[in-house]
């Protein structure tokens, strides 16, 4: 994996907003079929950090690549475009569409001719259902069923079988497990193997260690808007990644004071 191509890299990234300064020299990378998880508490900077790969933002210093070459997003479709999904906390799906309708929201597919097409709601039952179970959610059968009436770990899984069957190469996972149960959360963190399975790029957004273990290859812990240890899995124990959230020290910091 690691002759591989990085898919998605920022190198030295800063964002400021005005006179505030949220994000400092953010260089991070991630790899086909990889799932690089991204540690940081409330305020860490994530939002802000998400904002910036998905093109909401563009940087104020830095630059973004993909593929190797450096990329400019002047907004979120425009990132879409490139291959960069981001799946927010809830799914961003829509309780009271079908899910049919939600998959395809503003893509729908039509049928008919001209002033008379109209949605395809069998068509996109259809492909919809299928995509879903792909990704073992086998307990949806019915396309016409209301978002709203799904499990919070269902509607994550739609949401990212929504992203990839648009072909997003880059996954960007808001702390799809924030809100969920053990079980529920179980399930989500299969369909995140299942998306590296597949050969996704993953970014895993998340203030929970041990969900981040269970899926990560590669970490990152973001503290006051600057990475404060990039690691591979393995590298550090769960009470190690733990207590540099907490204690807000830089890998550097804390391996001087030791060998000090």
């Amino acid at each position: 994996m690691s002759d591989t191509q990085n898919v998605l890299e920022l190198r030295n990234v800063d964002k400021s907003f005005g006179p505030i300064d949220v994000l400092h020299k953010i260089s991070l990378s991630v790899k086909a079929g990889e799932v690089l998880c991204l540690l940081g508490d409330n305020g860490a900077g994530k939002s802000t950090l998400i904002k910036t790969m998905a093109g909401v933002h563009a940087p104020t210093r830095g630059e973004i690549l993909m593929d190797g070459k450096p990329v400019s997003f002047s907004g979120p479709k425009v990132a879409q475009e490139a291959g960069i999904a981001c799946v927010h906390q809830f799914g961003g799906t829509f309780p009271l569409m079908s899910i049919g309708r939600s998959f395809f929201a503003g893509v729908e597919p039509t049928k008919g001719w001209g002033p008379f097409k109209v949605f395809d709601r069998e068509k996109a039952n259809e492909i919809a259902v299928r995509e879903v179970r792909n990704f073992g959610i086998t307990r949806i059968e019915d396309g016409d069923r209301l978002v709203g009436g799904l499990s919070g770990g269902e509607r994550q899984s739609l949401a990212i079988a929504r992203a990839v069957y648009f072909g997003a190469r880059v996954l960007i996972l808001d702390e799809p497990t924030a809100a969920l149960g053990v079980k529920q959360s179980a399930h989500v963190l299969r369909i995140v193997n299942e998306a590296k399975r597949r050969g996704l790029a993953v970014i895993f957004i998340t203030h929970q260690v041990m969900h981040a273990m269970a899926v990560g290859d590669h970490f990152a812990v973001l503290i006051r808007g600057s990475i404060a240890a990039d690691f591979r899995k393995g590298d550090r124990t769960r009470e190690e990644i733990a207590d540099l959230m907490a204690g807000g020290e830089s890998m550097i910091d804390l391996e001087a004071s030791i060998e000090g």
